[in-house]
């Protein structure tokens, strides 16, 4: 069992910048692929990034790439997720997650998933 617990989310400025991190305890940390979802209010969940268990293999979301920075810390069990460049519909809640396989945008299933943190980007 991984538990997964995001922290950073808040309110920021169109523009703005915002870093969530998520803190994993349980089983060994650099044997899972990671990633983050979001969800806006009346919307479907929408993939954000992935990352593998080394860093060396990055996917993002087409409307992040260029905003939006993940990486993971082993030693510390710790992914983040770097946000730059905000716009109001990057508002949603946003999930930390792992899996034993890559994370990907049409994974079926995923094993694990935080209770997610509100990201609110005002205009």
């Amino acid at each position: 069992q991984v538990q997964l617990v995001e922290s950073g989310g808040g309110l920021v400025q169109a523009g703005g910048s915002m870093r969530l991190s998520c803190a994993a305890s349980g089983r060994t940390f650099s044997r899972y692929y990671m990633g983050w979802f979001r969800q806006a209010p009346g919307k479907e969940r929408e993939f954000v990034a992935s990352i593998n268990w080394s860093g060396s293999t990055i996917t993002y979301a087409d409307s992040m790439k260029g905003r939006f920075t993940i990486s993971r810390d082993n030693a510390k069990e710790t992914m983040c997720l770097q946000m730059n460049s905000l716009k109001p519909e990057d508002t949603a809640v946003y999930y930390c997650v792992a899996d034993e396989s890559y994370v990907t945008a049409t994974m079926r299933s995923i094993m694990y998933w935080g209770q997610g943190t509100q990201v609110t980007v005002s205009s």
